[in-house]
């Protein structure tokens, strides 16, 4: 028999075809068993991976072919081509993206979420003040504490917008001790539009904003995404495009105006 539908019957726990013993009556009959076997897990490997995402709670598909280096130079082409292959995952290694609104990061961590999502990692995605109330409330709602469970399972986890509002010491220390058991089993991915430097303030202790970017840096990459942002690129852009418009006009009817 086909080593592959050996193989996909052993998958898929068909005792007679997974034994290789099974001869077909009919010509052809093992090569259309083996097409329905294909097809179905195709099937579940897509249902899988819907309920990952599901699971992830990611909010909207990136990919990293639509992140553009021609616009963000605080990463090369070859960089992000080393983070697709979900290496670092692997290893349990942290990435923490600095940079001004607009500069890429939850699109960048969003990519490497939806990768793994799709590699069949186990990952969860949370803004930091979602991830503080179900940290605040774990103790009180059932449904909390179940996605607490479910976060120390993941192989990768993504906090978007740490340090963006400030947050209560109780709070603080809630989220370092997340931190300080995830980097022991999982790969953990961070934004933030400030730098380790302006950590203290938002945290409210200047304590654990000291000990929170050791532990993550202890296997961390730190890319320092630079630059305005898209979103004021683009204002500027328009801004500018209207103006030449304007100008333009002007100048054609001074011209076309008899004087």
């Amino acid at each position: 028999m086909n080593a592959e539908l050996i193989s996909l019957a052993k998958q898929f726990h068909l005792g007679v075809l997974s034994g290789g013993k099974f001869v077909s009556s009919n010509e052809g009959g093992e090569a259309c068993i083996l097409e329905v076997l294909r097809a179905e897990a195709a099937a579940r490997e897509k249902r899988a991976i819907a309920e990952r995402a599901k699971q992830a709670r990611l909010p909207t598909y990136k990919g990293f072919k639509e992140f553009d280096t021609d616009f963000q130079k605080g990463i090369t082409r070859e960089q992000l081509a080393k983070l697709e292959t979900l290496e670092r995952v692997d290893q349990a290694f942290n990435l923490v993206l600095i940079g001004p609104p607009g500069t890429g990061k939850t699109h960048l961590a969003l990519a490497i979420g939806n990768k793994a999502v799709e590699r069949g990692y186990k990952v969860f995605f949370s803004a930091m003040d979602t991830l503080t109330h179900i940290l605040k409330t774990r103790e009180i709602s059932v449904k909390s504490a179940s996605r607490v469970r479910s976060i120390y399972k993941c192989d990768l986890v993504i906090i978007d917008e740490v340090a963006y509002l400030p947050i209560s010491k109780n709070e603080a220390i809630w989220f370092f001790s997340l931190i300080s058991q995830l980097c022991e089993t999982a790969s953990v991915v961070i934004t933030s539009d400030k730098g380790f430097s302006g950590w203290a303030e938002i945290l409210g202790d200047a304590v654990l904003a000291t000990a929170l970017p050791d532990r993550l840096t202890h296997k961390c990459q730190v890319p320092d995404l630079e630059g305005e942002g898209w979103r004021i690129a683009l204002r500027k852009h328009i801004f500018y495009s209207f103006y030449s418009i304007r100008w333009g006009i002007f100048v054609c009817l001074i011209w076309w105006i008899p004087s």
